[in-house]
């Protein structure tokens, strides 16, 4: 199994992770329409001496989201407090941390989609009007209490934006999306971890690591890590082409940056469900791998190579999978043109 795609990052890849982040606009690879269009919003605001408005960044893991709203505390030289959504169980949790907030910080909730609705409804004044409601007492005598907040921006980041709520996102002011990256772009990316981590890496080396990346940065990063392990044990450290390749495949991660768990999803539709449609219950049960698994990380790369479709049924392997799995593919069997990319 390759653990290089793994959710769950060791702590030294984590620390690794922080240490390779861009700090500035100017630093980030990448996502070129976004990032022109924050530093707009950025140096307008700035302009007015007053914070940004308040920005939602929604798009599959590992793009750079918490990594641009750290760069945007970086511009107006705030603090940024980071939180997710799974762990704002109460209003409590909430109120402790806006409270703590100073004027112009940032305050970032990683995964905004998951608050549950008495929390989300008490962000709603905090957002608005930076104030909390409070009730006091309860019954007849019950009154509310407003208590102000210095202004601030909040920003949300989300892999699942169709599960937002209305008046949840309707009060993001700035609403952006982040795309998988091009080869050459995490090309760029892994030469520059790569020299900030001192590893010798050739172009070739690192275009091909960029390559199996499945267009996220993350995975670059690791994937970088990994095989510079491979390449001080079994060669003399450099990373080349060759290294790379070898290292790569060693992985379990092909050509077109598939992994097992990619792979496995594919051929048990194919195998259970004679290529689908298959709901995304079904496609758990039959693969063994958790929902969110599925939706969050391994399905936008498939259904944007278009190995996998997304229709009113369900999602339905494409020719391409087949192709892919080097399996014959049935009479009908969809190409990726018929895609229907349906947010849930």
């Amino acid at each position: 199994m390759n653990d290089a795609l793994s959710a769950r990052a060791s702590a030294d890849d984590l620390v690794l992770e922080k240490a390779l982040r861009p700090k500035t606009f100017d630093e980030y690879v990448g996502q070129t329409r976004v990032v022109d269009q924050l530093k707009l919003y950025v140096d307008a605001a700035k302009g007015r001496s007053q914070p940004l408005d308040h920005l939602l960044i929604s798009g599959p893991p590992g793009l750079g989201k918490t990594t641009l709203a750290q760069v945007i505390a970086g511009a107006f030289e705030v603090n940024i407090k980071i939180t997710s959504g799974t762990l704002l169980e109460r209003k409590g949790d909430l109120a402790g941390l806006l409270t703590n907030l100073k004027r112009g910080d940032i305050f970032f909730i990683d995964e905004v989609h998951r608050m549950n609705r008495p929390v989300e409804e008490f962000l709603y004044p905090a957002m608005e009007d930076f104030v909390m409601d409070f009730l006091q007492e309860e019954g007849p005598g019950a009154r509310s209490v407003r208590l102000p907040l210095p202004p601030m921006t909040v920003i949300g980041a989300t892999t699942r934006p169709g599960m937002l709520s209305a008046p949840l996102r309707d009060r993001f002011g700035i609403d952006v999306h982040l795309t998988f990256y091009t080869p050459d772009e995490l090309a760029e990316i892994v030469t520059r971890s790569a020299e900030r981590l001192g590893i010798p890496t050739e172009a070739a080396g690192a275009l091909e690591v960029a390559k199996r990346s499945r267009g996220t940065p993350r995975i670059a990063n690791r994937l970088l890590r990994r095989v510079r392990d491979f390449a001080e044990v079994r060669h003399q450290g450099a990373i080349s082409q060759g290294v790379a390749d070898e290292a790569l495949d060693w992985l379990d991660v092909d050509r077109a940056g598939l992994d097992w768990r990619d792979r496995h999803l594919m051929q048990e539709i194919i195998e259970k469900y004679d290529g689908g449609p298959a709901g995304l219950t079904a496609m758990a049960a039959a693969s063994s791998l958790e929902q969110d698994t599925i939706t969050d990380v391994i399905e936008p790369f498939l259904v944007q190579e278009g190995y996998l479709l997304r229709t009113p049924r369900g999602r339905v392997v494409s020719k391409k999978a087949y192709d892919h799995l080097e399996l014959k593919a049935p009479e009908g069997a969809q190409s990726n043109q018929g895609n229907l990319d349906l947010s849930e």
